[in-house]
Parts: structure tokens; sequence; C-alpha cells
């Protein structure tokens, strides 16, 4: 149970809303399932009518976790109830924002286009009490993400390295930059609070990534020990290698999916999220919190693998895994040196 009282996550809700431009008379969605935070459906609830909208709570039937057991992974499909649901979807198109308190959330399903298809915007919160207070996002979080995006988006290589043995080079020709800053403002957006952070899609990358210890698998939710090295030929990762556990657990990870797109990187990007904590995932249990702390951690390296929706790969075999203490080129500009953020970001 959280420690922040009732009228704190009343007050907080209702900040973050206006960040996301709910106004009078809007059409908002509180989108929950069965075990969706009871306290955030109702602190959400009392939040959207203190702003005047038109709020409206849905209670669908919970969502599959497959194919990993546990909640709040990110690599769910999400409320898989939806997709047989007209009416459900027909009612999330209808708003003028989604809010949506789900274990999995909807970023790696069709639901979710057809969805900000409408202009609906979306905002995802799965995370704990705390973490969302500590990074409670502002409008100055979007333009530094954006400025990162538009970066990317003029870039040729994004090229990272670390002391470790880290040397990647991603090709950033058609690889769809973008950002979370933690803000759903815009017509069919979908953000996550709390997250700061620009990303890109790379069609191709070669090279290794070297992940040390005291670097983070998700959905693991786990600190690596030992190090390992990911050899990455086009794209797709040939083996793994490593004398510890986590190298073999992560080799395991990928036999047991028995799915090639699961071992193609997906998008990487790095985190601009200043007061996010790397710890907090050593303090908490893992069914009660996403990670989102570890990926938008400010000076981070993100890379994942799997699903990649413009290489037409839609696998839930997906993981997400933060480094820090990379440096971050674009075209030999650096964007982080050695896990510290360069700033100010200007395309």
């Amino acid at each position: 149970m959280s420690n922040l009282a009732a009228m704190d996550l009343v007050e907080l809700f209702r900040q973050e809303l206006e960040l996301c431009k709910v106004t009078e008379g809007e059409q908002l969605v509180i989108l929950a399932e069965p075990s969706s935070r009871s306290e955030y459906v109702e602190a959400a609830f009392a939040a959207a009518l203190a702003l005047r909208a038109k709020v409206i709570q849905a209670v669908l039937p919970g969502g599959s976790p497959v194919p990993l057991p546990s909640s709040r992974t990110g690599s769910g499909a999400g409320l898989t109830s939806l997709d047989n649901s007209p009416l459900a979807m027909s009612l999330l198109q209808g708003a003028d924002m989604v809010l949506d308190l789900t274990n999995e959330g909807f970023i790696h399903t069709e639901a979710l286009g057809k969805i900000l298809g409408a202009q609906t915007r979306m905002l995802f919160v799965a995370d704990p009490p705390e973490v969302l207070a500590r990074n409670l996002p502002t409008v100055e979080d979007k333009a530094r993400v954006q400025a990162g995006a538009a970066l990317l988006s003029a870039g040729h290589e994004l090229h990272i390295t670390s002391e470790h043995g880290t040397d990647l080079v991603a090709d950033l020709t058609d690889a769809h930059p973008g950002f979370q800053c933690g803000i759903a403002d815009d017509p069919g957006r979908w953000d996550h609070w709390p997250s700061t952070m620009v990303l890109s899609w790379p069609k191709t990358s070669s090279g290794q990534i070297v992940v040390a210890p005291g670097d983070i698998l998700l959905p693991f939710k786990t600190y690596v020990r030992d190090a390992m090295t990911l050899h990455i030929e086009d794209g797709y990762i040939s083996n793994v290698k490593g004398e510890g556990s986590d190298a073999r657990m992560l080799e395991m990870f990928f036999e047991d999916a028995d799915d090639e797109e699961a071992r193609f990187l997906s998008h990487m990007g790095w985190g601009l999220m200043k007061k996010a904590d790397w710890f907090t995932m050593a303090l908490y249990d893992r069914e009660s919190l996403m990670g989102m702390e570890a990926r938008g951690l400010a000076g981070n390296f993100l890379f994942s693998t799997g699903p990649h929706p413009f290489m037409d790969r839609h696998t839930h075999n997906h993981l997400d895994i933060p480094m820090r203490g990379c440096t971050v080129a674009i075209d030999g500009r650096k964007v982080v040196d050695k896990g510290l953020l360069v700033e100010p970001l200007v395309a």
C-alpha cells in the first residue's frame, strides 16, 4: 500500500492531466482491468471531474501477459479482450483521451494503432505512486526530447561505445525517431508516465554490445552480475557470450522463445529523466512496477529486442536492456558521454 494519501494522488493525477491538456467538456475514458490499482482509478476519476472533463470508467476482462507470467513487464499483449470487443474499441476511439491503467498497456499491439488513428490521445500509467510523484514531467521535458528526436531525424549513423567494449553502429536511415515525455497532449499521441527518453527504430545495426555488471535486464527485473557480449550482425543477435549466469539465462530466453524475431534488435535510444532512481527496482517486488526509471534514467543507453512495427515484426518476446556508462553519438556528435547527458540538445 502506498504511503501517499488519497488527496495527494488526486492532486498528482490532476497535475498530470493538466499537462495532457485535459479541459472542460473533453471526453476522458479511464481504462482498467480488475487487477488495476484501484487507488489510481479513483484518483484519476476525481482529478478528471475536478477539471470538468466528461469522464467514463471502463473495466474490461484482464489481459494476458503471455509469454511471460509476471504483470507489468511491457512484453505482454495488453487487454486481449479488447480485440474481440467492437463496443470497447468504439468507446476508446471516440474519446478525446484514454488514461490506460491496465497492467501491460498497448504499446506493442495492433489495437493501439487503431485507437491513435482516431486521434485519441492515450497515457499509460503503471508504476508505483512514489515513482510517479518523483518523475512528474514538465513542459520543458517535451522540448528536450523533441530536440533529441530531431537530431536522430537529421542523422545518418548512431554509434554507441563503452569502456566495457560496446561498439555498435546503427543506420538511422528511415529509423522513425520518436520520444516519450510522460505527456500525451497532441491528438493521436501515446505516451507513458513516467518516461523521458529519445528512441529510434534502426532497420540494421552491426557490432557488439557488452552488457556490464549493474546494467538491468527487463522484464526479468534483475541487475546484471557478470558481463556478457552480444554479437550483432545486420540487426540480429548472432550469439551471446559470457562466463556468468546472465549470459546463459539470456541465451536460454532466446532458445525457449523458439522465435527468430526475438533475436533481432528493436528500438534504441537514450534517457533524459533527471530525477529517475536507478535503484528503485531493488526496493519493490517485481509485480508492483514496470521499471520505467531504469528505462528513462538520464544518460542511459536503452536497447530492445523483438518487435519492430516498421519491419512487420510483432513478437511478444521482448527485452529492454538499459545500460549505464555508454557514449552515444549521432554522426560523431556526442549526446551522451560516458553515461552523462550532453546538453543542451539543439538539432
